[in-house]
């Protein structure tokens, strides 16, 4: 894996938690204004909103990046709307970085033939 492509999975792995916590805190907001008259609605849906548009940009560079087969791809993508789906982003994003990380290592070594 080159830098370019481990950059790319590494800032999509670091928006996908804050922007599921923005999602979630969203939907509280959302309750909160209906049943008190604390309303963070505007100011939760700016932050969200700021937050999916930077994993929606992280994920499509990632994608062209890595060469996901479809399903990757879309499976990441149906995290990201999902309310907790950036949490299994973000732990799935990790191990595939990790995977890659000792296959390089591997290469180097010679321990398996380069493809």
């Amino acid at each position: 894996m080159d830098i370019k492509t481990a950059t790319a999975l590494r800032r999509l792995r670091l928006v996908s938690a804050p922007e599921a916590v923005s999602f979630l805190l969203l939907l509280v907001c959302s309750v909160l204004k209906r049943t008190t008259d604390f309303n963070a609605v505007p100011v939760m849906g700016y932050v969200h909103a700021a937050l999916f548009i930077l994993y929606v940009i992280f994920w499509a560079d990632a994608w062209n990046r890595t060469k996901w087969s479809a399903g990757t791809g879309i499976l990441y993508f149906v995290l990201s709307v999902l309310p907790t789906g950036g949490f299994f982003a973000e732990r799935k994003l990790k191990r595939e970085a990790e995977d890659a990380v000792i296959a390089s290592r591997a290469r180097r070594e010679g321990v398996v033939e380069a493809s």
